[in-house]
């Protein structure tokens, strides 16, 4: 009776065959197993202990592990297995279906090679040095026993071949923040950026996932002549939304609208009766206005320039003149300077005009100074 169980519990495996067995014995390049309804000696050489390279079978298992394996090859005295081979079977299903969906998932970085990461799914994973994250990395040797998220970018089962990116992770969460980032923000909002990078238009900010422009004429209330003035890379500025175009994904920033305007108390700094030193900027029919402070420019009519009447400020003016003027009235509120030269001016000597005759005139009156002492030497 037990020679018959004898012969039911022993089974004769052939290549290809799943089968159980436990781990009795682990060596430093191999396993010994225990493989149910077999009589012979089951073998895992450490080759086929995972798909990635290990120094040492008892980094993959231990004694007393129950294992599911396939046959590699039955000799007369041992059964040699492969734990690598099933793990990869079950995997590329699973990974064809993250593939697929388009999954993100995590893994741990089991390895730092040349030219990138690899991670154990089963089956080896690849991550390109360029696609692990969005920006260079010069040395990735710290990455190693790190968890990323991975998405599957290329899987090929033939070939044995599975490429992996976290860069797509990254660059999918950035643009799900952009797009939020868009919705959410509103033209006059004030909001903390920093500057990413600079054109000889302006600047792109970063204002939390989304870059706005802050164009050249909104960098400050002076002029700029180029935007390295004003800003550099990686500065934090406050800045206004002047407006948001969500169709083509365009915000518009400023950061002057963020900053005292320069006629902010105007009052103080130039009160009634003060003196200052200015440049002529235009010339009107009616006066010139001419630029006290960068930003603020206040009107000297034309009644105010000399003392004498004077039919056009270009008479005695010029734009890009320099000249003294004392205010006469400062208005904050609605940015306006009145402005005198003539206050400045002694009335018998007035610099600034040219009262010499033309010299037609001149000529005749001479002639007559001439003849006059003629007349009075004949008599």
């Amino acid at each position: 009776m037990s020679e018959d169980l004898n012969q039911v519990e022993v089974k004769s495996f052939e290549v290809g065959d799943k089968v159980t067995g436990q781990v009795t014995k682990v060596e430093e390049k191999q396993v010994f197993v225990d493989v149910k309804e077999s009589k012979l000696d089951g073998i895992i050489p450490i080759s086929e202990l995972s798909s990635l390279h290990i120094e040492k079978a008892s980094d993959a298992v231990q004694v007393g592990d129950q294992l599911e394996l396939e046959v590699l090859k039955v000799e007369e005295e041992a059964i040699i297995l492969s734990k690598r081979k099933v793990d990869a079977e079950k995997a590329w299903d699973s990974l064809e279906q993250k593939f697929q969906s388009g999954e993100i998932f995590e893994a741990e970085v089991k390895d730092v090679v040349k030219g990138g990461l690899v991670v154990d799914l089963g089956v080896r994973g690849f991550v390109p040095a360029s696609l692990v994250e969005t920006y260079f990395v010069e040395d990735f040797s710290d990455y190693k026993g790190r968890t990323l998220t991975f998405k599957i970018v290329e899987l090929d089962k033939e070939k044995n071949r599975l490429i992996l990116s976290h860069r797509a992770v990254v660059e999918e969460e950035k643009g799900k923040q952009r797009l939020d980032r868009l919705q959410s923000i509103q033209a006059g909002d004030v909001i903390e950026g920093t500057v990413q990078r600079i054109t000889d238009f302006g600047a792109f900010v970063d204002i939390g996932g989304i870059d706005g422009l802050v164009h050249i004429s909104q960098l400050s209330h002076e002029h700029v002549n180029k935007p390295t003035d004003v800003v550099h890379e990686g500065q934090k500025v406050q800045v206004k939304v002047l407006s948001v175009d969500r169709d083509h994904e365009r915000i518009s920033l400023s950061i002057k609208e963020t900053q005292p305007g320069p006629w902010a108390n105007i009052v103080e700094k130039v009160p009634k009766g003060s003196v200052l030193t200015g440049t002529v900027k235009r010339l009107v029919s009616y006066g010139a206005f001419v630029e006290v402070f960068p930003g603020v420019e206040g009107l000297v009519h034309i009644s105010q320039i000399a003392h004498k009447h004077i039919a056009t400020p270009h008479e005695v003016l010029k734009e890009g003149q320099e000249v003294k003027v004392k205010v006469l009235d400062v208005n904050e509120q609605e940015q306006r300077l009145s402005l005198s030269i003539k206050d400045l001016l002694d009335k018998n000597v007035e610099e600034n005009i040219d009262y010499e005759l033309p010299e037609e005139t001149k000529g005749f009156q001479l002639g007559e100074v001439i003849g006059d002492k003629l007349k009075n030497l004949r008599k």
